[in-house]
């Protein structure tokens, strides 16, 4: 019996790799695909000048990677996602945690949490340019303000969510109030906030560009903006595609992080 058992787990880890690896080439097809779907149908069915082509998105890449611009635009736009990230992740944790480990504290803020989690933060960027500059600065607080309540929401429903007969049990085993939160609220929270963390990563980017749209002279939202400006179709996708393979790898990391975070939820099934 236990031989059958350990012959059968390499069994399932390949056939998840080799479905894994199926679904890969499958959607590298359907990329290739509609690629090339739009390649054929710019110039001969829709003006180019509303679609591009990926040909010419190509090239605009291409450019920018010769010259510097890509790599300096990316890193200034990576710094403010990154750093509002972060900020925005330890200030929503530390929150999120604290209201949902006090009911009494919960209902005193949450009038005023609500009111500033319903202005759109889009109305917020002429604020905070007023208060922190048109620099880098204002770009890190944009993402740090999105990236807040996002960690803040799942935290927060993640320690509420803690099952009260759990916390009972560890009580009568005579565990204190720090290994009540080591052992049972942190690791029931933990899925709620790990995917918090994980829906912030392109909204952190997306405070970051907007940022730059609005106000700067360097970031891949810069350049978005510039584009734009000068009826440039091709360095709108251009940039538009830097953000989209950087949110989606990304969104990679984070998410093989969370498996194995989270591995012994499923290590008993």
């Amino acid at each position: 019996m236990m031989t059958g058992q350990a012959d059968a787990l390499p069994t399932n880890d390949f056939n998840s790799t080799r479905t894994g690896f199926q679904f890969l080439l499958a959607q590298l097809f359907m990329a290739g695909a509609l690629l090339s779907i739009w390649e054929f149908l710019s110039g001969r069915w829709i003006d180019p000048f509303y679609i591009s082509s990926p040909s010419a998105v190509v090239q605009k890449l291409w450019q920018w990677a010769v010259d510097g611009t890509l790599s300096m635009s990316f890193l200034y736009t990576f710094q403010a996602m990154a750093a509002g990230f972060v900020i925005g992740s330890i200030l929503g944790f530390i929150v999120g945690f604290v209201l949902g480990r006090s009911p009494f504290l919960a209902r005193l803020f949450d009038p005023f949490i609500t009111a500033i989690y319903c202005i759109p933060k889009i109305a917020l960027a002429p604020l905070l340019i007023m208060w922190f500059g048109i620099g880098l600065s204002s770009k890190i607080a944009m993402a740090a303000l999105i990236v807040f309540f996002l960690v803040f929401l799942n935290t927060f429903a993640g320690v509420r969510d803690v099952q009260q007969h759990f916390l009972t049990a560890v009580r009568i085993l005579g565990a204190n109030k720090w290994q009540e939160m080591r052992f049972v609220v942190l690791p029931s929270a933990a899925a709620w906030v790990l995917t918090g963390l994980k829906v912030s990563v392109p909204y952190a980017l997306i405070g970051a560009v907007v940022g730059e749209l609005i106000s700067s002279n360097r970031g891949i939202g810069f350049l978005i903006g510039q584009a734009s400006g000068l009826f440039d179709t091709a360095g709108v996708f251009a940039g538009l595609t830097v953000l989209a393979v950087t949110g989606i790898t990304l969104n990679a990391v984070l998410k093989r992080i969370e498996q194995r975070a989270l591995r012994w939820r499923t290590s008993g099934s």
